[in-house]
């Protein structure tokens, strides 16, 4: 891109950060209830942290899909408010609430069946008997869980990220109260070890639900959004919210898959290794939040230029959040290869899962950059507008290369759960630079052009 200056890029470095920063504490505060989860049940018993693993591979699949097929909510919420349509952002919402109660629900049935689909994948029999239940209960949880992401996307879209970041927050001191009660068995419950933890978690999903619908009942601009008459701003069609959350959701749910199917494989190496990669897995998910939020941060921004028609604006987006991302990213990978040594202590006493630990905390150093990077250059593209070839890219990178290279270096060649997480480098570094090539040839094809709108919002079904 040409003439670029300060004054050009200050206003998306100082919005990049007033946005993402409550949308990284939101997101991260989603991985810390995930992450005391794992250090309660790692505490508790090894053997437990490898049944919620289990449970989690297939449940967290699932739940990522969902998050994906509701990502058109936050697109066009930024689009529609970006172009100063806000009875559009509110039918948005309503939209997706319906949408997100019936993905939950079905996600539900689906789970109530854990055990079965668990044994299909090869798990052995003990080990599926015992986290199916674990699986039914967190289905429980799956369509408030849902509610509460499409609430947040709605109030991130109209730039209002403060509340979901004080719910999450809230929802973390719960959390850490049920893990204690339930989990260790207090207050004269029995102690439930991975099982209460699920019922903390789908509690916990309620509770964030609730807080999420009465925040926007009660917002003071309510009828701006709401508006009495029942307007609907001139809304784009409901096909065009679903056809972005179409693409999203096979995106992330692809994502999800292939993450959670090494988690699979993990629970073909045995118990302890399951349990090593439970915590390597959970180590990326919470890092991941902080490019998440920007990534939240970057589609905003790179949507609302779209809805003013500024493509040369929402190219310099996509790049400004891609730049302090990977800056803010090799800052951690320092930090965490410094405190490596004493991060295995923190989730487990075990020695044996430690000596498992170890080599994985290494690897994790280098997936930490890379994997940043790419969540990021996958919002830019979709703020872009241009969803299914972000689709087909994570396709590329994760099921057609990354999966295949987990098998290879984990199970042929012998390399354990190590082995899974290089085969994450490896996937993710494809998906990082296969993004960052197709944003920088959307941005070049569109230099030049002027403002004029970009394909996104009013495309018809």
């Amino acid at each position: 891109m040409h003439g670029i200056t300060w004054q050009r890029l200050a206003p998306h470095l100082r919005d990049l950060g007033r946005q993402a920063a409550p949308v990284v504490l939101a997101r991260s505060g989603v991985m810390l209830l995930a992450l005391v989860d794992t250090v309660a049940v790692g505490r508790f018993a090894a053997d437990e942290l490898a049944v919620l693993g289990l449970a989690l591979a297939l449940v967290t699949m699932l739940l990522l899909a969902g998050i994906g097929l509701l990502m058109g909510t936050l697109i066009v919420t930024a689009t529609e408010y970006g172009a100063g349509r806000l009875a559009a952002c509110g039918v948005v919402w309503r939209r997706s609430l319906v949408y997100a109660s019936g993905l939950g629900v079905m996600m539900a049935v689906v789970c109530g069946f854990g055990e079965p689909i668990l044994r299909l994948f090869g798990q052995s029999p003990d080990l599926a008997a015992r986290a199916g239940p674990v699986v039914q209960i967190l289905g429980l949880g799956l369509a408030p869980q849902l509610i509460f992401v499409t609430t947040q996307y709605f109030l991130e879209g109209i730039r209002r990220p403060e509340p979901g970041m004080l719910l999450m927050l809230a929802a973390n001191i719960l959390n850490a109260g049920l893990d204690v009660v339930l989990v260790f068995g207090h207050l004269g419950l029995p102690a439930l070890g991975a099982l209460g933890s699920a019922w903390a978690t789908t509690l916990v999903r309620l509770f964030l639900a609730l807080g999420a619908l009465l925040y926007v009942a009660g917002m003071t601009e309510r009828h701006r959004f709401f508006p009495a008459d029942g307007s609907d701003g001139d809304a784009p069609p409901a096909a065009v919210q679903r056809h972005m959350g179409y693409a999203a959701g096979v995106s992330i749910g692809i994502e999800g898959l292939a993450f959670n199917s090494l988690g699979l494989i993990a629970g073909w190496l045995g118990e302890l290794p399951l349990a090593a990669f439970t915590i390597g897995l959970n180590l990326i998910a919470f890092i991941f939040m902080l490019p998440v939020g920007l990534g939240a941060a970057t589609a905003v921004q790179v949507g609302a230029a779209t809805g003013r028609g500024d493509r040369a604006d929402a190219a310099l987006a996509g790049w400004a959040g891609l730049a302090v991302c990977l800056m803010v990213m090799l800052v951690i990978a320092t930090v965490f290869k410094v405190l490596a040594p004493n991060i295995g202590a923190f989730y487990s006493s075990d020695p044996a899962l430690r000596h498992v630990l170890d080599p994985v905390l290494a690897v994790l150093t280098f997936v930490i950059v890379v994997d940043g990077g790419q969540g990021v250059m996958v919002n830019a593209v979709r703020g872009h507008g241009d969803t299914w070839t972000a689709t087909a890219l994570t396709a590329l990178s994760f099921l057609v290369l990354m999966l295949p290279a987990a098998w290879l270096l984990a199970v042929e060649i012998g390399r354990g759960v190590s082995g899974l997480f290089e085969a994450t480098l490896i996937g993710c570094t494809v998906a990082l630079v296969a993004l960052a090539w197709r944003f920088r040839a959307l941005t070049r094809a569109s230099h030049g052009s002027g403002r004029r709108p970009l394909p996104i919002g009013r495309a018809s079904d």
